[in-house]
Order: C-alpha cells, then sequence, then structure tokens
C-alpha cells in the first residue's frame, strides 16, 4: 500500500482493537496537556493571535471565539505544545500527536463521524512515525516536530477534506516545501515560545490541503516519494503502540535524569536538605538544557537541572511546579544550580532509539550515593496503564476547567466511536471559565 492509498483507504474496521484504545488514550492526553497549556501566557497569546488575524468560522481549541481552520490549528497546536507533556515517538525524536490532532480539529466538522476522526488519528500516527524517520535520516540538521509534522498534518487534513489522490500529493508536497524546518537545538541553546515548531507545522499542514483543493500544485514530498524504504508496514506495524508517555511536564531529555534522582530519593529516605548537589551522566542533547535558573516556563520546561531539583525536593514534578510563579524557591534554585552535568559515550550511542541517564547524589555528609543507567517512565516498552493516562489527564484538566467538564470530555471521547465529532468538540471548544 502506498502512504496515499493508505491516507484515504485505512477505514475504522481494519484497526485492531489494541490500536483503537490506544488512539483513544493518545487523543485523551493530547486535551489534558491542552488544557494545562491553556492557562501558559503562550497560549493566550495565540489564541488572541488566531482570532484577531486569522478571522473564520472555526472554533479554537478552549476558546469562545474563533479562526480559519489554519489559525485555529496553529492556536491548538501551540496550546498544546506550550505545556511539554505530550506524546512521542524516539526515533522522530519528536511528537506527533501536538500537530495532528490541531488538523484534525481544525478540518473535521461537527457532523464527522467518530469514527473517522480516530481512524485518522491513527492514519496520521502511523504516516507521521515514517514520515519523521526519513527526513531525519536524509537531511543534515536537526528539525523540529512541526517540520515532518506540516506533512503529517497535510494527510490528515487531505483525507478530512475528501481531496482526490492526486490533489493529496499535491498537498504533502506543499507542506513539505512550506514546513518549518526549524532547527531544533536552537531552541534548546535559547529557550522561547517558539518551543518544538508543532503549532506552525498543523497550520501549515492545514494550508497546504486548503491550497491543493484550489489546484495549487506541490509535490512531490521528497520524504514520501523518494524515501521509499522509510514507508514499510503500513496497515501492519502499528506504529501508535511505540508511542512514549510524559508523566512530568518536561523536556523527554530530562525524564532519565528525573528518574534517577527520583529513585535515589526513594531508595535512601532523602529530603532534599541532605543533598549537597546533583551529578548526571547523560546524552548530549539533555546536556545542552542547560538553563539552570529559569525566567520563564520555557526554561523550566527545556532545563535538565531544574526538573532534577524540583523532583528531588517535591518527589515529583507537576505542572505548577514549572510555572513561571514557581521558579523562585530557594532550594531549588540551589540545587539547580550547583548540579553537574557530564556527557557519556553510553549513554550518546543510545539516542535517540533511548534515553539513558546515571544520577549521583553527594550529600552533604560527603557521602556519595551512584544510581545505576536509567530510562525514561512510561517509555513504549513499558507503558502506562489506562487508569495511569486517565489520572494524569485529571491532574492537568481538572485544575483549569474543572472535574464536571473533564469527566465530560473524557466520557464523550469514550462514546465518540458512537456519535459524531460535535459530541466532543461541544466541550473542548468553549472558554476556561
Amino acid at each position: 500500500m502506498t502512504p496515499t492509498e493508505f491516507i484515504h483507504d485505512l477505514q475504522w474496521s481494519d484497526l485492531p482493537a489494541h490500536v483503537r484504545r490506544r488512539a483513544e488514550m493518545c487523543l485523551l492526553d493530547l486535551i489534558g496537556v491542552a488544557a494545562g497549556g491553556a492557562t501558559t501566557r503562550l497560549s493566550r497569546i495565540i489564541r488572541d493571535h488566531a482570532a484577531g488575524h486569522f478571522m473564520g468560522p472555526h472554533a479554537i481549541l478552549f476558546d469562545h471565539r474563533t479562526a480559519s481552520a489554519p489559525g485555529a490549528a496553529l492556536a491548538a497546536g501551540m496550546t498544546i505544545d506550550a505545556l511539554d507533556g505530550h506524546d512521542g515517538y524516539n526515533p522522530a525524536k519528536g511528537h506527533i500527536g501536538c500537530p495532528l490532532f490541531p488538523a484534525i480539529l481544525a478540518m473535521a466538522e461537527r457532523g464527522t463521524a467518530g469514527t473517522e476522526v480516530l481512524t485518522t488519528l491513527v492514519m496520521g500516527y502511523e504516516f507521521g512515525a515514517r514520515a519523521s524517520v526519513a527526513q531525519h535520516r536524509t537531511v543534515p540538521d536537526y528539525h523540529t516536530s512541526g517540520s515532518w509534522g506540516a506533512v503529517t498534518a497535510a494527510a490528515a487534513s487531505a483525507r478530512l477534506a475528501g481531496l482526490s489522490p492526486g490533489r493529496t500529493r499535491h498537498a504533502l508536497g506543499i507542506a513539505e516545501y512550506h514546513g518549518p524546518r526549524s532547527q531544533m537545538m536552537r531552541c534548546i541553546d535559547h529557550p522561547t515560545m517558539l518551543k518544538d515548531g508543532s503549532g506552525w507545522g498543523a497550520m501549515a499542514g492545514v494550508s497546504a490541503s486548503l491550497l491543493a483543493a484550489d489546484g495549487f500544485t506541490g509535490a512531490p514530498a521528497v520524504t514520501v516519494e523518494d524515501a521509499t524504504d522509510f514507508w514499510s508496514g503500513l496497515g501492519e506495524k502499528w506504529l501508535i503502540m511505540e508511542q512514549y508517555f510524559k508523566p512530568y511536564p518536561v523536556c523527554r531529555w530530562a525524564h532519565a535524569p528525573v528518574e534517577g534522582v527520583l529513585a535515589l530519593r526513594r531508595a535512601h529516605n532523602l529530603t532534599s536538605e541532605r543533598v549537597d548537589r546533583i551529578e548526571v551522566e547523560t546524552f548530549y542533547e539533555a546536556v545542552c538544557l542547560a538553563t539552570d535558573r529559569p525566567r520563564t516556563t520555557e526554561e523550566a520546561q527545556y532545563s535538565t537541572s531544574f526538573p532534577c531539583a524540583v523532583a528531588l525536593v517535591r518527589g515529583g514534578i507537576e505542572a505548577d511546579d514549572i510555572g513561571e510563579d514557581a521558579l523562585d524557591d530557594r532550594e531549588i534554585l540551589r540545587l539547580s544550580t550547583s548540579m553537574t552535568m557530564t556527557e557519556s559515550d553510553q549513554a550518546n550511542a543510545a539516542f535517540p532509539d533511548r534515553r539513558l541517564a546515571r544520577v549521583s547524589l553527594v550529600l552533604t555528609d560527603g557521602t556519595r550515593l551512584d544510581g545505576p543507567y536509567l530510562t525514561p517512565k512510561w517509555d513504549a516498552d513499558e507503558p502506562p496503564s489506562e487508569p495511569d493516562l486517565r489520572k494524569k489527564y485529571h491532574s492537568l484538566a481538572d485544575p483549569v476547567i474543572g472535574p464536571a467538564r473533564a469527566s465530560a470530555i473524557e466520557n464523550a471521547l469514550n462514546s465518540l466511536p458512537d456519535t459524531d465529532f460535535g459530541a466532543l468538540t461541544d466541550h473542548l471548544c468553549r472558554p476556561i471559565s
């Protein structure tokens, strides 16, 4: 099956039961992260921008206003990306759902069958996983998720718009050409609201499908048509099952160090006051997350030392812990600014398929506690349970939209295979009270 055939031909009946369940969990997780992200300054700015400069009839996620389809996709993608807690795919070094779901939200009609929405979501995860790896192995720079995410968003948009195979081919080409080839490490070195480029990728993908529908040309998409070695297993090997999830709303590269800190904290029943400093050995990219005194939530999310310090002081990391009102804790800053990070050949060799880190804690009495190499929690080979993900969803959504509305969204999503998309969007596209 070619990628273009897969975009349009995949049906709900083709999906195994476990893939259907995973689609629901991926979508629930993205919605929960979006609810948490909607409280950020980044989200407020981008929703105002979409409503003010992309006028149109499409509802904006967690807002009372409307925008054009590209504008609604931009706002939703950046709102999800505003809180770095969404799922990801290790070989992609990035996130498929973040640019994908906003495109679906923008392009699906209220009356679109729920099974079609979920099937498009699965198609997008399968398409995006392969497109991401194809791009990373065929270009020299490390681009953000928005780059290949634009092509993924175009695929989902083309399906929902009912484009012909020929026009779908042009949509993919337009999206690849106009997608944000933004350099990931630039945002790691200088964390700002640019984040992972996912919102811009969603906007570019939706725009590409609309342009193709009007006859604009753009084929071929090199990552789809020339990188054929990466497109095997469509409809057979379900890569949606190989996504990781995040227990903490910070960059995935910091998760293995955080797990190392928490493991030693539990094993030795430590309080932070007993620890003089944290030492971490990990891969190059995680070492580059070097902001130890963040002044914004973006800097806190793209840091290794600050989340590790939070974990040691508080025994975990919640969204409020990396919010802009929580960045001046003296004990956390003491541990963050004193932490040392060393690049590890072993961890470098394992990246990106595995993200390794080894943590040592040096106590105030001179005792040294050395941990083993660990990987992040909730990786694809040890995924969270559905109760784990539902608990995470409510921990993010309940404080923002209230338990009643959060539960209504959860129930609407659970019933989506038997209803239409409007049953869910009625709850999603209303303002936060």
